[in-house]
């Protein structure tokens, strides 16, 4: 019998990191043979086309949570594929608004469709210093993240003072008294972990997750192909940000290709050589679908150029 796979879920609400985190994890397994699953709520994977490696099997799964009934199946027929791969590790990127709470049933169903070929290593939130006291109060999907994980990472620490990183260890005490926290700036860790026994770590019972089809949030994606600058795109976003948990993608701008991410207020270029052939950027929206007359207002008003929203 071939060696079991080490699995891995990473969790954290948007904008917390992961896919930085999971980067710099690949990087450091140079030469094994690794998997991503890669889940995003919009239509369009914008995460995929960063983390690509030599010799990564990569699987993406798009439009809602894969802990969701909309995208349980194919979750589940995803991770019965990858172990037919001979991987060493197999990370589990899912989207920022999953509850992974019902992962316990996920991975029972794998096992009676493929046998025990997986070893459950844990899941390992990611938490952001700068939002997560304002998301804990407002969003389930943030306290059962951090309920179910046995790593919790907290990133962006070099942005918020010690006085807030305190107050954010108090909050993760309360909601999980036992689980191993570290913190981390762009990602980057110590990583040992993956030499510990993190389900030592385990605090919380699978149970029902809160992400079902009734309140999988709208997203929507845009495309554009003409020219702007950094400062027209800045204006655009100022505009629509506080009516979306996230925006995200990769736009051509007058420096060249940039990686665009926002959350909250807070928007980060970062240049990009991945070859893209048009701009986009993929928007989840929090007030449904109301939030297609606002980017076509905002974007009419400051940017006046065609432009296609899809849904």
């Amino acid at each position: 019998m071939s060696e079991k796979t080490s699995l891995y879920l990473l969790t954290g609400f948007l904008g917390a990191g992961k896919t930085t985190f999971l980067t710099n994890v690949l990087k450091g397994l140079e030469g094994e043979k690794v998997g991503v699953i890669m889940n995003e709520f919009g239509k369009i994977g914008i995460d995929g086309t960063i983390i690509h490696k030599e010799g990564m099997e990569l699987i993406e799964l798009n439009r809602g949570s894969i802990f969701c009934s909309c995208l349980r199946t194919s979750f589940i027929q995803s991770l019965v594929e990858m172990a037919d791969r001979e991987l060493k590790y197999l990370f589990v990127e899912s989207s920022g608004l999953a509850d992974p709470s019902n992962i316990g049933s996920i991975l029972k169903a794998v096992r009676g469709h493929k046998g025990d070929v997986y070893d459950y290593q844990g899941a390992i939130c990611l938490i952001d210093a700068v939002h997560f006291l304002y998301q804990i109060e407002d969003l389930e999907t943030v306290e059962r993240q951090l309920k179910h994980c046995h790593l919790a990472v907290i990133s962006k620490t070099d942005l918020v003072d010690e006085e807030t990183l305190a107050k954010i260890m108090e909050k993760i005490r309360q909601i999980n008294s036992i689980v191993q926290v570290k913190t981390a700036v762009n990602g980057k860790i110590d990583y040992e972990f993956l030499k510990e026994d993190l389900m030592k770590y385990k605090w919380a019972e699978s149970e029902d997750t809160t992400n079902t089809p009734e309140n999988k949030p709208k997203t929507i994606s845009m495309e554009f192909t003409g020219d702007i600058t950094k400062n027209e795109l800045t204006k655009f976003i100022d505009e629509v940000s506080e009516d979306a948990f996230r925006i995200k993608g990769f736009f051509k701008l007058e420096d060249g290709w940039n990686q665009v991410d926002v959350v909250n207020k807070r928007i980060d270029y970062k240049l990009s050589d991945t070859p893209e052939t048009f701009s986009e950027l993929v928007f989840i929206s929090k007030i449904g679908p109301n939030i297609i007359k606002k980017i076509f207002n905002a974007w009419n008003e400051i940017i006046g150029q065609e432009m296609k929203l899809k849904n």
